[in-house]
């Protein structure tokens, strides 16, 4: 594949959404030119794309020239996996699950960092309204490996970057607390090829720069 028809990823190193989609091009042995912005200067061309102008965001360019994107991090998920032999296929229920995670979930866990960060007295019944969450994925993980069977899903890598978040809201506390078969889990992740080379540093892309392949050499 020509560096012209590569697939162009727009992602910021630490958003979640960015990071599992950062993670599925590897785990899928996808190649992309990595474009990582600053969302205080969003670029044109992203603009131009994607008007919502979050990312990730993932242009393709076809044989004849023309692009098409895609805006959401779980489709660029199930892009890059779609042919993979690494990870379970998914399901309507496993996608259910995620999508549960994924405003549920993540709407508590907005309002506990918040809470967090400006040392509000809503912040310990605020982690509270997270921690059914993480009650049920310890219970799944004290039944398995992974948090849908004994071999990573779409699941596990679409969930992991929230509970990240999540644990490093309160280190200490999140350390001492009950979820030991959480805490092996993300550590494990931690411990992954996949993980340490999405979140590798690169250089912020500005027009006029080039470009950087990103796939598992990176």
């Amino acid at each position: 594949m020509s560096l012209f028809s590569t697939p162009i990823l727009y992602s910021l190193r630490n958003c979640p959404y960015a990071m599992r989609a950062r993670m599925a091009v590897l785990l899928g042995d996808k190649r992309v030119l990595l474009r990582d912005i600053a969302m205080q200067n969003k670029p044109e061309q992203l603009l131009r794309l994607s008007p919502k102008a979050t990312v990730p965001v993932l242009v393709i360019t076809n044989d004849a020239g023309q692009e098409s994107v895609i805006e959401e991090s779980l489709l660029i998920m199930q892009w890059a996996l779609r042919h993979s032999n690494k990870i379970s296929p998914d399901t309507p229920a496993m996608m259910a699950f995620i999508e549960h995670y994924d405003t549920e979930f993540v709407s508590a866990l907005k309002r506990y960092k918040a809470a967090a960060r400006y040392r509000d007295d809503e912040e310990l019944p605020l982690r509270a309204l997270c921690e059914p969450f993480l009650a049920e994925l310890e219970n799944r993980l004290t039944k398995q490996t992974f948090l849908v069977a004994n071999t990573p899903s779409l699941a596990d890598y679409a969930i992991f970057p929230f509970v990240r978040q999540f644990s490093r809201v309160d280190k200490r506390w999140f350390v001492h607390s009950e979820y030991t078969q959480i805490r092996q889990w993300l550590a494990e992740q931690y411990q992954s090829a996949t993980y340490m080379t999405a979140m590798k540093p690169c250089e912020k892309w500005v027009q006029g720069n080039d470009d950087r392949v990103f796939d598992q050499a990176f």
